[in-house]
């Protein structure tokens, strides 16, 4: 399974090209392989995220904003999400990763 990253590279929040970029470097910085999907060029793919998004994560008027990510196509929650993960040392488990990629893995 992939990591994907649901983004909107033409946002006007300042906010929410923070949270973008906040999510987009940890996971480069920790060499977790991901797949970036721009909802604003890829219609068909803004709306599979709005539909696999449950019921309780989505807010009670409008859309919501991404960055949401997933594991292939299980979801595993937005920017808060992710920062609660981060902030808990649980990324890992919170991506549904088995484990942390060594350096030897990542060398080879």
């Amino acid at each position: 399974m992939v990591i994907r990253v649901y983004i909107a590279s033409s946002s006007g929040s300042l906010a929410v090209k923070k949270n973008q970029q906040a999510v987009v470097g940890f996971l480069e910085a920790n060499r977790i392989s991901f797949e970036e999907v721009d909802i604003t060029m890829l219609e068909d793919q803004r709306l599979w995220m709005y539909q696999n998004i449950p019921a309780e994560k989505r807010p009670e008027k409008g859309n919501p904003l991404p960055p949401q990510l997933f594991n292939g196509t299980v979801y595993c929650g937005d920017y808060e999400d992710f920062f609660q993960s981060k902030e808990n040392n649980t990324v890992f488990s919170f991506l549904r990763l088995n484990s942390q990629p060594s350096l030897k893995d990542s060398e080879s």
